[in-house]
């Protein structure tokens, strides 16, 4: 039996576009709970989200933007971020979406990269002054495209949101569901990020089946702490709940753990969304067990692995009996695979599920035959899910999506015989030690079962002898100290002893990108540098 396994063809694919589905949930749904921003004192109902989408998107037209411009969004989460976003679906604009941690050299890249016409900004966050970078690249002739600054609030340069409004009937009503609507910058580690082109079809889709997992039903309101800049936050997040008339809850500007505690408790939300970091903060704060999170019901770990341990404490701690694992990229819209609510236990600590409706997947090995169940390989997707493309960038669209239609995830996994997937790394993160081929996410699941560890990451390092050795970084739990020995100990006898790292580090954080992705490659140039380390020629 090969790796290949393909989803349900049941519900079927929605094929409206984005305005046209916030146009009728409020209709059904019209005095509901849309959003509710907490540090803003925001609540409007879908009724009101859709009067200001349309306001909004017949307004940036009325200012010169035409169907198919690109208008940048660099914000931290607020509810204007998600008003830009449907205004501009339902003005056929192409958002693109800016990572709120980017600085000078980044954003101009990607504004340039993409030719944005207009950006919609607010004036800074956490140090970072929006406002300023992009006065000073404008004033210094390095954005020709830009000829719209729009600020989320009133200061210099820039003109206000609020004041942006013009008359819906002149709003395009011939959109298609494949038109592009989103570019997402994905960040690579080497070379210049890449511009995921999405379309509605794409990423509304996405949005529903996501939320389909989760039973999502206009009674569930969904605390969303991750970036809305990313799929998790907008796809996973804010379309997931358009499509099924639930509330979106966002509980601060940049993740904060008492935050989302207590906008869970405050909002009675019954799902909650975040990486494995996230959840780890979260019940990691000493106020802890002072929240009453009894409403929850589930929600989504992805992002990165998630550790097993952390599962678990999860569902019993944090009363998420039917949270889910969900693993893809943000070329794929991007979940591929999600662990149902009502899959044992086991199952959902232990792989990301299986492939979601309308979708395909494959394993294969290096000559890109389908390997057999069980055996790793990449995974390659096929189907709705599968980006238009990357903007203005044929030669590196080609690379991944082949002739025959399927996205190289660079991803290495397994399928087994019920199709399960599990992820046993990246192809780039795979350690090949004395020609042993070792998986770093077996070995940190089962670092994670010391009782003093929080949390682990390992990591391939060069070595003259072996080609590549492991390297574990180590963060103690909260008042437990470590040693080397004490890690070797555990180890020795109960995982073979090539899979033991060579190298162990006891660290405090882990080099993170701002959605809370860990960035081995630089713990791997740290420790590089650290031990005097050189990557060997090789032919």
């Amino acid at each position: 039996m090969h790796s290949h396994v393909e989803g349900a063809d049941t519900p079927p694919l929605q094929e409206t576009t984005i305005g046209a589905a916030l146009a009728q949930a409020a209709l059904e749904h019209g005095g509901r709970i849309a959003l509710v921003s907490r540090h803003q004192g925001i609540r409007w109902t879908f009724g009101e989200l859709n009067a200001k989408a349309e306001a909004l998107g017949a307004g940036l037209l009325a200012r010169g933007l035409a169907r198919g411009d690109r208008i940048g969004i660099w914000a931290a989460t607020c509810a204007e971020w998600t008003l830009v976003q449907f205004a501009a679906a339902k003005a056929g604009l192409i958002l693109v979406t800016i990572n709120t941690a980017y600085r000078r050299a980044e954003l101009e890249y990607a504004l340039n990269k993409v030719g944005c016409k207009a950006v919609v900004a607010m004036q800074g966050h956490r140090g970072i002054d929006y406002a300023g970078m992009l006065r000073e690249l404008k004033a210094a002739g390095k954005l020709p495209h830009l000829e719209h600054a729009i600020g989320i609030g009133a200061f210099e340069g820039f003109t206000p949101l609020a004041s942006i409004a013009g008359n819906p009937a002149r709003l395009p009503r011939d959109l298609d569901t494949r038109d592009p609507i989103n570019i997402q910058f994905t960040s690579g580690t080497t070379g210049f990020p890449k511009g995921a082109t999405l379309s509605h079809r794409n990423i509304l889709n996405n949005g529903f089946f996501v939320g389909e997992q989760l039973g999502l039903t206009p009674e569930d309101r969904l605390c969303i702490p991750v970036p809305l800049y990313h799929c998790f936050g907008m796809v996973m997040g804010n379309l997931g709940c358009l499509t099924h008339g639930s509330a979106m809850v966002y509980p601060s500007e940049g993740f904060e753990p008492p935050a989302v505690l207590a906008a869970v408790q405050g909002e009675r939300c019954t799902a909650l969304y975040g990486v494995p970091t996230m959840f780890i903060a979260e019940l990691g704060h000493p106020d802890f067990a002072r929240f009453d999170l009894s409403s929850l019901r589930t929600g989504i770990m992805a992002g990165s692995p998630c550790p097993i341990e952390i599962m678990r404490k999860v569902v019993e701690r944090m009363h998420m009996r039917e949270v889910t694992i969900a693993y893809g990229m943000t070329e794929t819209s991007p979940v591929s695979f999600q662990s149902g609510r009502d899959d044992p236990l086991e199952r959902r600590v232990s792989t990301v599920g299986r492939v979601l409706p309308h979708v395909e997947v494959k394993v294969v090995d290096e000559q890109g035959a389908t390997v057999p169940r069980g055996q790793p390989g990449e995974l390659c997707t096929r189907g709705y899910s599968v980006m238009l493309g990357y903007w203005d960038d044929a030669r590196r669209t080609a690379e991944a999506i082949d002739a025959e239609g399927w996205m190289h995830t660079g991803d290495l996994g397994t399928i087994d015989e019920e199709g399960y997937c599990n992820i046993v790394g990246r192809i780039k993160d795979m350690v090949i030690r004395g020609g042993e081929n070792l998986y770093p996410r077996e070995i940190e699941e089962f670092l994670y079962r010391h009782p003093k560890v929080q949390d682990v990451q390992v990591v391939g390092v060069p070595d003259a002898r072996y080609g590549e050795e492991l390297c574990a970084w180590i963060l103690p739990r909260p008042g437990e100290s470590l040693a080397e020995a004490d890690i070797r100990a555990f180890c020795d006898g109960q995982i073979a002893r090539h899979k033991i790292p060579r190298y162990i580090r006891f660290v405090d954080s882990f080099p993170m990108t701002v959605t809370g992705k860990v960035q081995k490659f630089v713990m791997r140039e740290t420790m590089m540098a650290e031990l005097g380390l050189k990557v060997e020629k090789t032919a």
